[in-house]
């Protein structure tokens, strides 16, 4: 039997395969329907003499597997950071109202409820004081501070100058100092600030605290939550 075949078929095949249209996605993403597309029109195009290997036909199978795997993947890892971005709005929010400690020196006065925050304090530490400082630098009050064994160490201003004057509202910086080691060491401070609002965060940006008087703060920053004043 002849294996020929004849020439205006072959031909035919050859300017259908030319003439076939690419088309443009603006994604340029390869969606299941078109790889099959794309594999029907391989199979019907093919030299007959020369047909498709068996090999290389599941290997391109595998590759769109893999491809439309690694695809349902990422799907999947952004189902789930739409998880976690509702999941910590929702608790960002309940936080409004709320004390929050964060690591600043800073912290506003109510001019009424007193102002409170934590001493990083070594063991062996003496003689720990704390200073205030009001918005222009100026120190308006000192007083001491029981360093007990280390540790973190609350304070607490209750508002007042030396004289034991009402401080006006605003923000006020804190110092704590101690003896360590027979010399003295500025000491870590952190403090409590009100939560006013919030600023929900996206895929590309953070979640922020608005304190009163204090400005931002991150909400992975966040140390403790204390009930709100």
């Amino acid at each position: 039997m002849s294996n020929t075949i004849d020439n205006s078929y072959l031909n035919s095949l050859k300017w259908q395969q030319e003439a076939t249209p690419t088309a443009k996605d603006n994604n340029q993403a390869l969606t299941q329907e078109d790889f099959f597309s794309l594999l029907s029109q391989q199979l019907s195009m093919q030299d007959p003499f020369k047909p498709v290997d068996n090999d290389q036909m599941i290997s391109q199978m595998s590759s769109f597997a893999t491809v439309d795997g690694i695809n349902s993947l990422n799907d999947e890892i952004k189902n789930m950071n739409t998880v976690m971005n509702s999941s910590q709005a929702l608790q960002a929010s309940s936080l409004v109202g709320q004390k929050v400690l964060i690591p600043s020196d800073k912290a506003a006065s109510d001019g009424v409820n007193p102002v409170t925050g934590v001493i990083s304090t070594p063991a062996g530490a003496d003689n720990m004081v704390v200073k205030v400082k009001d918005g222009a630098g100026q120190i308006v009050r000192t007083f001491e501070v029981s360093a007990g064994d280390g540790g973190n160490v609350d304070f607490s201003w209750d508002g007042k100058n030396a004289d034991g004057e009402a401080m006006p509202e605003g923000t006020y910086s804190f110092t704590a100092e101690a003896l360590v080691g027979g010399k003295t060491d500025t000491l870590p401070v952190f403090t409590y600030g009100h939560v006013s609002s919030v600023t929900l965060g996206g895929a590309n940006y953070d979640t922020v605290l608005n304190l009163r008087g204090v400005g931002g703060v991150k909400l992975s920053d966040v140390l403790s939550v204390a009930e709100g004043s």
